[in-house]
């Protein structure tokens, strides 16, 4: 309803609009989705905590946390958007060493905007060189329909054919369906590789995935997936709520206001740009108008009912009926044994 109310406005602007190019930013800031998730593990599991943030095909908010000596040594992490026989492929590249992470982005992001297959082979190949990075294949099963990009089966054996051989794991994926995650397990089992937990979380709330580890630092848990082949995922109560509920809480904590973040993430139309009209840096679509036009905070306001108490437990229990969680059991993880490692990691993503 959204995209056809904007889509109607947008034939209307004197801005051209390319939905395709426009996109938007979570509701925390780096510092903020980081405490998040430090917030989680140490606090509510007692544990340490190792923790690598990354955002689509760029590497500014880990870099901007190392500036801190509290998060100094945050691993240098991105998603990386893979496009590969006419569809789009994402791979979790973590622990990017730091004299060379610059010139390293540079070469993914230049593979992006003109991929080609061979050039494919010689960056995962590059990147597999440094053994303290670890390649994920994040969300391989996800068809992304709606998002306008389709992926069919023969798309994803032929990657996996050009590039297995780079990838480290696959991921559990907290934002996708139980059914979904045990597919990418019975997928991962398939080409002999782990299976490691990733957040995927665009909203506010902590990821629905760790991984458990006796590593001390983040080095050591990618030696620990690479050399020995050994993961431990811990599912969180909150993955256990139907995906649809998940969604609706994420819609309801990106379309909020908050007035006490750092400037820049306190409005949502302070978190949506769009490319600027006369080709220069893109722009938060609040610089394009004094305030969002009425219909479109007519439309939020309604979905904004989502967060009536009554509402949402009349979702809860629409949603929850007959629903039975049957996620594979080598891929859950007590947290009640009595062998709990030291260190727990999140693999969390901003975007």
């Amino acid at each position: 309803m959204l995209h056809e109310a904007l889509e109607r406005q947008c034939r209307r602007s004197t801005i051209p609009v390319d939905f395709s190019r426009a996109y938007w930013t979570p509701p925390l800031s780096p510092r903020l989705a980081h405490e998040t998730e430090k917030d989680q593990i140490e606090n509510r599991l007692g544990l340490n905590s190792l923790i690598s943030l990354t955002d689509h095909d760029t590497i500014e908010a880990p870099l901007l946390l190392r500036t801190v000596a509290e998060t100094a040594k945050t691993p240098i992490s991105l998603e990386w958007s893979v496009p590969f026989g006419g569809t789009i492929f994402h791979l979790g590249v973590h622990n990017l060493p730091s004299g060379q992470a610059c010139a390293i982005m540079e070469d993914l992001a230049a593979y992006t905007r003109n991929p080609n297959d061979g050039r494919l082979c010689e960056l995962l190949a590059m990147l597999d060189a440094f053994t303290e990075v670890l390649v994920v294949f994040n969300h391989p099963l996800w068809t992304q329909k709606c998002v306008g990009v389709h992926r069919d089966a023969q798309a994803l054996d032929k990657f996996l054919t050009c590039s297995v051989q780079f990838l480290h794991a696959f991921e559990i994926n907290a934002t996708r369906s139980a059914k979904e995650n045990n597919r990418a397990a019975k997928l991962a089992e398939q080409y002999g590789r782990s299976l490691v937990s990733g957040g995927d979380r665009h909203g506010c709330m902590a990821s629905g995935a760790l991984n458990l580890t006796a590593a001390e630092t983040f080095g050591e848990f990618v030696r620990e997936i690479r050399q020995k082949q050994c993961s431990h995922v811990l599912l969180m109560p909150q993955y256990s709520e139907p995906v649809s509920i998940r969604t609706a809480r994420t819609l309801l904590d990106v379309i909020r206001n908050y007035p006490d973040n750092p400037a820049g993430f306190r409005r949502w139309d302070e978190r949506i740009f769009h490319p600027d009209a006369n080709g220069g840096a893109d722009r938060p679509i609040s610089s394009l108008w004094k305030g969002p036009p009425e219909y479109v905070e007519q439309i939020l306001g309604a979905v904004r009912l989502l967060e009536n108490a009554t509402v949402q437990r009349v979702m809860e229990s629409l949603f929850r009926r007959g629903r039975v969680i049957e996620m594979n059991r080598e891929i859950v993880i007590d947290v009640a044994g009595e062998a709990v490692p030291a260190e727990v990691v999140s693999s969390e993503a901003l975007t």
